[in-house]
């Protein structure tokens, strides 16, 4: 399991950087380790940074790295990480893929960080292991891998896998694993250098809490907000979303007027329309799917409320001219019919 005692000291670990990589993850999964070798005045851990054809990489934040080489450089090590970020699912690389099965067939762990987890599934590395990933890309992996467990966590180590949802989450699981390794008393110091004032486990949320994200605390409104969430794909109507809460229709419309200045069919359109945009820049699916994922019944009607509120319609956000996307749904409904 990752975690375990290391086979070996040094414990090898190879980052394997994607195009558009989020650097916050890539930093916070290596920033530990270096401060574990000082900390402990140890070198308990080395790595090295590969890309797939052993080209520099640029992050999604516009920063360059330069690995060492392809992916041979990692071949030795006990563990891989794979570093993405952005755009995950236009990434297409089988040599990568093949790669990481072979090195899953020596008995590496293998996990990811970020939008990692994506690639991971591709090559089929996740098949039966629970795994997590950021939460802005919760839906659309959902979509894709429905037979895949993907939880809400902020980080999975499951046997030889471990995922991280991203940001600073890869601090707190990297840290779970120095004190699964080499104890609390070194972890703690790391964290302290870090000014890390508490080491997270993995049942920690991804996200600020709703009356965090929010800046209201009201039990019954939150509780309305709560309900929207998890029912976007099939939408409450406003009186059952009032009853599950112990309301009427008028004291709901008064809470959401009160608090967030819409009414609560305004805010409960946001929320679909938010994942919406996001299941269109993070999946291929067609606007006619995400519109239906969304709680949408027709394209059109969808497309209608995209517009309204984000000021260009779903095939304009996804960069993709009219005919193409009807020429695509086209051929998708008769692959769907030989099925």
């Amino acid at each position: 399991m990752f975690g375990s005692t290391p086979r070996e000291v040094p414990q090898r670990i190879g980052f394997v950087l994607i195009p558009s990589f989020s650097m916050i993850a890539f930093t916070s999964a290596v920033e530990p380790l270096r401060l574990a070798n000082r900390a402990s005045g140890r070198e308990l851990y080395a790595w090295t940074l590969c890309s797939p054809d052993g080209a520099p990489v640029t992050a999604s934040n516009g920063m360059t790295l330069h690995p060492v080489g392809g992916l041979d450089g990692a071949a030795d090590g006990s563990a891989i990480v794979v570093c993405s970020g952005v755009d995950v699912h236009r990434f297409d690389n089988r040599h990568l893929l093949s790669w990481l099965r072979r090195a899953d067939r020596r008995g590496v762990d293998i996990g990811a960080v970020c939008t990692g987890s994506h690639i991971l599934a591709r090559a089929g590395l996740l098949d039966g292991y629970r795994c997590t990933i950021h939460w802005e890309n919760l839906a659309a992996f959902a979509e894709d891998f429905p037979d895949i467990e993907v939880t809400t966590e902020l980080f999975e180590i499951d046997r030889n896998r471990f995922t991280c949802s991203g940001g600073t989450g890869a601090i707190d699981m990297m840290l779970n694993v120095i004190a699964m390794q080499y104890g609390h008393e070194l972890a703690a110091a790391v964290a302290d250098q870090f000014m890390h004032e508490r080491i997270r486990d993995q049942h920690d949320h991804q996200r600020m809490s709703l009356p965090a994200r929010l800046g209201v605390r009201h039990p019954k409104l939150l509780a309305v907000i709560d309900q929207m969430e998890q029912n976007l794909e099939e939408p409450l109507g406003r009186g059952q979303l009032a009853r599950n809460a112990g309301l009427s229709t008028r004291q709901l419309e008064r809470l959401f007027r009160k608090y967030l200045n819409r009414s609560p069919a305004r805010y409960y359109l946001e929320l679909r329309l938010n994942k919406a945009r996001l299941l269109l820049l993070q999946t291929n699916m067609s606007v006619i799917d995400v519109a239906l994922a969304c709680g949408f019944v027709s394209a059109s009607h969808f497309s209608k409320c995209y517009r309204d509120f984000f000021g260009r319609t779903p095939r304009k956000e996804r960069g993709l001219p009219p005919a193409a996307e009807t020429a695509r749904a086209a051929a998708e409904a008769v692959a769907a019919g030989g099925r």
